[in-house]
Order: C-alpha cells, then sequence, then structure tokens
C-alpha cells in the first residue's frame, strides 16, 4: 500500500487508504488512539497555521474527498511531496522532517512559555504484521527512538518539534507478534526506516535555515 498524493480544499495531502480498514495506533489530531481505521493522511499546513481544531479540519479535508468515518490524519507544516520513504524488511515509513528553528528537549529544565516556530516530524508506517496493543505502544516508543538518535546524529539540538505525530498501521488478522521494541524484529525494522528517513529528510529540510 503506498499513499495517494491528493489535494482537498487547496491543500496537499498524502492519502493511505487500505483495501479493508487496518489496526492502527495514531497520536494524530484526528482519529488518535488504537483502533481499526479505514484510512490515513498526512496534510500540509501553512507554517503560519493558527486554527485551535484541527480535529474538525482533517475531517473537513476527509469530507472534502469523500472519505467515510473511521479514519486519523496528522498536519505539518512540511510540504508533504517532499515526504522520504524507506522500506526495511517488510516495513514501510513515509516521513516528512520539518524542524523549523527551534527544536525542543523532551526533557527541558522548564516548561515552555510559548509554541517555537511551526516545525513538525510526522511519520506513517506500515507494518507487515499484526502487533498487539502493547507492542504497538512499544512501537510507537521505537519510532520516537529512532528519530531522536536521527536527530542526535545530524547535530540538531532537540529530540524533535513540539507538534510531532505517528500513526503505525498493521493487519487485523495473522499470528499477533508480541513486541514492537528495537530488538524485536518488526520493531527493529521500524526503528531503521524510520531513523533513515528522517536522516534523508533533515538533509533537505528547508525549515532549518
Amino acid at each position: 500500500m503506498h499513499p495517494e498524493l491528493r489535494t482537498a480544499d487547496g491543500t496537499p495531502l498524502l492519502l493511505w487508504r487500505p483495501p479493508a480498514p487496518l489496526l492502527a495506533i495514531s497520536s494524530g489530531p484526528h482519529g488518535g488512539g488504537i483502533g481499526h481505521r479505514a484510512w490515513a493522511l498526512n496534510a500540509t499546513v501553512d507554517h503560519l497555521y493558527d486554527r485551535d481544531d484541527p480535529d474538525e479540519h482533517v475531517r473537513e479535508l476527509a469530507d472534502a474527498l469523500g472519505l467515510p468515518d473511521g479514519g486519523t490524519g496528522l498536519l505539518t507544516a512540511v510540504d508533504v511531496r517532499t515526504a522520504v520513504h524507506v522500506t526495511d524488511d517488510g516495513v514501510r515509513a513515509w516521513v516528512t522532517t520539518g524542524i523549523g528553528a527551534h527544536p525542543i528537549w523532551a526533557a527541558s529544565p522548564e516548561p515552555p512559555r510559548s509554541v517555537p516556530a511551526v516545525g513538525t516530524v510526522n511519520a506513517v508506517c506500515v507494518l507487515p504484521v499484526r502487533l498487539s496493543d502493547a507492542a504497538l505502544v512499544n512501537a510507537v516508543a521505537t519510532a520516537a527512538e529512532a528519530k531522536a538518535q536521527a536527530l542526535g546524529e545530524a547535530g540538531v539540538p532537540g529530540t524533535g518539534t513540539v507538534t510531532d505525530a505517528v500513526v503505525l498501521l498493521c493487519p487485523t488478522g495473522g499470528p499477533v507478534e508480541r513486541y514492537g521494541g528495537p530488538r524485536s524484529p518488526v520493531g527493529s525494522a521500524l526503528a531503521r526506516a524510520v531513523h533513515a528517513c528522517v536522516r534523508a529528510g533533515l538533509a533537505t529540510d528547508t525549515s532549518r535555515r
């Protein structure tokens, strides 16, 4: 399954639409959590984006495309046409990488007083096997670790941005994998794929300049 490049209400987006719903874990503003999802999208918004209802915005984009209820969506200031795609041992990852001028450390000495300039690292990954709910949660952590590793290796002074998000999709049936950590079969492939995507994306990230 590969995404379609679409436009809705003048907004470019990548749309993943499997033949049947997949099991997903998502931190997206629309359709977040764990459950079956009929579609996923990653849409580009303006760097000055200031809507306070991103959930509804994604729903509007889905309606414009004629999509049914039951999907999940992400928003990014990065042009989704620059998304990097990497496949590793059956895991397929698409990542849009935008760090902006102000990356943040996850463990900051004090809470930020204001939201830094829009960046966002969004990852949508399709896994080849069914994962348990616990393994899906573990896999989200694995993807975040791989992203942070890539940022550190590139000399970025931070672990990400305040708006990074991830969607992991896997089959709803078949033997269940219990682990999604970086040394599990699926987790290790996921980590390598996300790491490679972020490293490649940083090389062309104009938001850092």
